[in-house]
């Protein structure tokens, strides 16, 4: 357990760091594959979200769920790919194929579905090769080029948000 503390703070110090250069350049292309980035631990409805974004306009083929949760047992079966903190090495670094697939996909749209920092979700969002990055406000601002300020359990409320400004800025229909 503690030993995890430790794995944590060296992950969320390391993804601080690379943060401090980093400039976030947002494209002006339209979303057509969305990544959705889910704290688990902490959130349980990923259908009613998806259901959620699917009214407000993101089509269901293009969105990929990728989900967190503090400890999987062994004998869980996800029809999801989940991941946890023994996925992430010292070095900040994935070991689980999903996740690495997860990052090098060239999403047009991630989000990133929880407002309480943690390392490993601070990493996979980082290191992710999404074009258009959204989040909560509660979250490390230098992550996100579009931030929205509610909290996880307003689901709906996100959404509509999000649909809202996406229009604005041509990105949906």
């Amino acid at each position: 357990m503690f030993l995890n503390h430790l794995k944590d703070f060296a992950a969320k110090k390391i993804v601080k760091n690379h943060l401090e250069g980093t400039a976030l350049l947002p494209s002006g292309d339209p979303i057509r594959t969305v990544g959705i980035l889910i704290d688990e631990s902490y959130f349980g409805h990923r259908e009613a979200l998806i259901d959620a974004l699917r009214k407000e306009g993101l089509e269901d083929a293009s969105i990929n769920v990728l989900a967190f949760r503090d400890k999987v047992k062994k004998s869980d079966v996800f029809n999801y790919p989940v991941f946890s903190h023994a996925d992430i090495t010292w070095t900040a670094t994935i070991s689980r194929p999903q996740v690495r697939q997860f990052i090098d996909t060239p999403f047009d749209l991630l989000i990133d579905y929880y407002d309480v920092e943690k390392a490993a979700l601070l990493l996979v969002s980082h290191l992710s090769k999404a074009k258009f990055r959204v989040g909560f406000a509660s979250v490390d601002k230098r992550l996100h080029h579009f931030m929205i300020d509610t909290t996880a359990e307003q689901y709906g409320i996100f959404a509509a948000e999000l649909a809202k400004y996406l229009r604005i800025l041509n990105k949906i229909k």
